[in-house]
């Protein structure tokens, strides 16, 4: 049964949309978590710390974070898998392109695919940068994010990669949260105007929460 569901067009929307939502509520999350930098490093390295110490005595050391980072690259592996094969799907079932193109159609709609490429590749180069430290600028500093994110964001690419990625985040969150509640059945005709107003407010706090970071940086209010 859930070979036949995965296989059918609705089975694959139904996988983007739960994995969508569950990516979400992580970055809702996370933007919360990246403003505690305004309040200092104190504040920020003591957050950093404590997401390695949720659940203890519990849950060991960790665990409770990696059990996070497998539920979101799961959620992250359906979402694109998903979205990919629907892609081919729609390009075999009309070949040809239309006489006349969509002009009703959003900014965010006919980005979300090359908004997907371009998060995919930014979720690739934060976990260098900030997680592991592979690519990062400026010597790595194990359990003092507050300096790493100093660090990133005092070069001119790490803003342009940061800033570019937020706005393609904010276009693919817009146009993905009415979607996911669209195949979820959760919208209708009556609930369209308050779902787009939802998914434009979600969007837009969130790309500010998280280029507010990087501003910060910029403009020396966090130093």
């Amino acid at each position: 049964m859930a070979r036949t569901v995965w296989d059918s067009s609705v089975g694959k929307k139904t996988v983007m949309a739960v994995s969508g939502v569950i990516m979400l509520l992580y970055l809702v999350a996370h933007v919360i978590g990246n403003l505690k930098i305004f309040f200092g490093p104190d504040e920020f390295n003591h957050y950093g710390h404590w997401l390695r110490t949720v659940g203890e005595p519990f849950m060991h050391y960790e665990w409770t974070l990696w059990l996070i980072r497998v539920v979101l690259v799961v959620a992250v592996v359906a979402h694109a898998t998903s979205a990919y094969q629907l892609s081919r799907r729609d390009l075999k079932a009309r070949p040809t392109k239309y006489v006349h193109g969509k002009p009703r159609a959003s900014y965010a709609t006919r980005t979300m695919r090359w908004g997907g490429v371009i998060l995919g590749l930014f979720i690739v180069w934060h976990v260098l940068d900030l997680t592991t430290g592979t690519v990062h600028s400026g010597g790595f500093q194990e359990g003092h994010p507050y300096q790493n994110v100093v660090d990133t964001f005092s070069t001119w690419y790490g803003n342009v990669i940061y800033i570019v990625a937020m706005l393609a985040l904010g276009l693919h969150i817009r146009h993905g949260f009415w979607s996911a509640a669209q195949t979820l059945g959760v919208g209708s005709r009556a609930r369209d105007r308050a779902l787009k107003t939802v998914a434009n407010v979600l969007a837009l706090l969130l790309t500010a929460g998280f280029i507010a970071v990087p501003v910060g940086v910029m403009t020396g209010v966090v130093s």
